[in-house]
């Protein structure tokens, strides 16, 4: 190891993971990459024995101390005592940020949309992927969808950073707030106050499901997308198959002090050890991270010699596959090694028809986000919502029972099941489960809620033997209201 290599933990990680992870090796290798890779075990193997997480202590320890990983897919055991090994890593270390780039290679790869360039930014801590899940009821479980302000800032100020840093023109934000107006509300709302710190910038906002089939209809009307956790999943997924293959997508995971750099595909371990998977995605990761590094001088002699290489028509099984199924007949299908060995030849060159790339000369850098501090805002209690487990009560049954034993501290409200008002003035035809969520607030005039009227109103709920599951504190923030309506109310 030179005095100027830079350690990068490494992961070869499960299924065709090994076979991807050596090919790109090689290359970054013979392009002449100043890093030296330190192998470390995470997945499958580190599951099954014994740690549900996938990844011991000791690898952490490698991780943090070098900041950097280069990561193949891994194989999440079935089963539900296991975590994802992916979810934590990002959350673990703060990689808040993951920018997954989706690019038309046409006419040598056949797609429908020549001329797409989408940059998909997508949070990577918050939303349902906080993976807290509840059965409640036998009938009933539930998921919880986490949004933080800072959460939402972070990756929008980067959105815009990074388009910026790049010479990007437009971004567009992707919610569906018509819904949950308050965590993708918040998101939107986010985006709307910091879009005019960059004007020279377009931005827009598309509800994610019509947004969507416009972006799988005219991807080239995209440029830079930034969305919640979610729906960046979803996405990027499509738009890398819509590209081609996914298995020419690579994604960067990216916080304040560490970044992860991977395919986007999983490991697909039908095909282990066949020696016959693209590596394309986690080269072209691989590219991300030595720009990353400073290293863009490397990065451009592989991205343009792998663009050699596709225009050259040498794919892998995949690319032939989607060939065949349109008709082309000029291609040389290799394997996994082999197409390695193909965009090495070709180290030095440059594509002819695709448009090169260019990353040598001064490095990009895209600011930390400055994030704005709302936790002396003013928390004041509402009322309650109290979730009660009863699969045998009709909801005027359980309304005219609950309006008795709050009182005289509370009123009810409403009652809702699975999200519609059932009580008072509900419909026969509207299907309930054991699961009801029951608002109280205090009567008109009377003083605020302290937490012992809570206590009292749980206790008088017990001891007219009703389960109650849970309760959510209804706030207002700054005097305004910070909860929902119930549909119908």
């Amino acid at each position: 190891m030179t005095k100027s290599n830079q350690v990068i933990p490494v992961a070869k990680g499960d299924g065709i993971g090994p076979d991807i992870m050596d090919a790109c090796l090689y290359i970054l290798k013979e392009a002449g990459a100043r890093i030296e890779p330190k192998f470390v075990e995470i997945g499958k193997k580190v599951y099954l024995a014994g740690y549900t997480a996938g990844i011991t202590e000791e690898t952490w320890d490698i991780l943090r101390e070098y900041k950097v990983f280069y990561k193949a897919p891994i194989t999440t055991p079935q089963g539900d005592g296991f975590k994802s090994l992916n979810v934590t890593i990002r959350k673990t270390l703060g990689l808040y940020a993951n920018v997954r780039p989706a690019v038309s290679y046409h006419p040598f790869v056949p797609v429908n949309y020549p001329g797409m360039d989408v940059v998909v930014i997508r949070e990577n801590e918050e939303d349902v992927y906080a993976g807290i899940e509840h059965q409640q009821t036998p009938e009933v479980v539930q998921c919880l969808k986490l949004v933080s302000r800072p959460g939402c800032e972070r990756i929008v100020r980067y959105a815009f950073e990074y388009a910026r840093a790049y010479g990007r023109r437009k971004i567009t934000c992707m919610t569906k707030d018509n819904i949950m107006k308050l965590t993708d509300g918040l998101f939107h709302r986010v985006f709307d106050e910091i879009a005019p710190e960059y004007p020279e910038i377009e931005n827009e906002h598309w509800i994610v499901d019509i947004g969507t089939a416009k972006l799988a209809d005219t991807p080239t009307s995209f440029d830079v997308i930034v969305v919640p956790n979610l729906y960046g999943d979803i996405i990027s997924d499509m738009l890398g198959q819509i590209a081609g293959s996914v298995g020419l997508a690579p994604a960067a995971n990216i916080g304040d002090d560490y970044a992860m750099f991977e395919a986007i595909h999983g490991s697909a371990p039908r095909h282990a050890e066949e020696g016959i998977a693209n590596p394309s995605g986690l080269l072209l990761a691989g590219v991300m991270m030595l720009i990353s590094i400073d290293q863009a001088d490397v990065a451009e002699r592989i991205h343009n010699a792998w663009l050699k290489t596709i225009e050259d028509r040498v794919w892998t099984y995949d690319l032939v596959r989607r060939a065949k199924a349109t008709g082309e007949a000029k291609y040389t299908e290799v394997s996994t090694q082999e197409f390695a060995k193909a965009v090495v030849v070709r180290l030095g060159q440059m594509p002819e028809h695709l448009k090169s790339v260019k990353y040598s000369g001064k490095p990009i850098r895209i600011r930390r986000p400055q994030l704005t501090n709302v936790r002396d805002a003013k928390m004041q209690l509402d009322g309650v919502d109290v979730f009660i487990g009863n699969g045998k009560l009709s909801p005027d049954e359980l309304g005219r029972k609950l309006e008795q034993l709050a009182e005289p501290k509370f009123r009810l409200i409403m009652i809702t099941n699975r999200g519609q008002k059932v009580y008072p003035d509900g419909y026969p035809e509207t299907f309930c489960t054991d699961h009801w969520r029951c608002r109280f607030q205090v009567p008109e005039g009377a003083p605020r809620p302290t937490h012992a009227d809570l206590r009292w109103l749980l206790e008088n709920i017990e001891q007219n033997n009703l389960e109650w599951i849970k309760l959510e504190n209804l706030y207002l923030m700054n005097g305004r209201r910070a909860y929902t309506l119930g549909q119908g109310q």
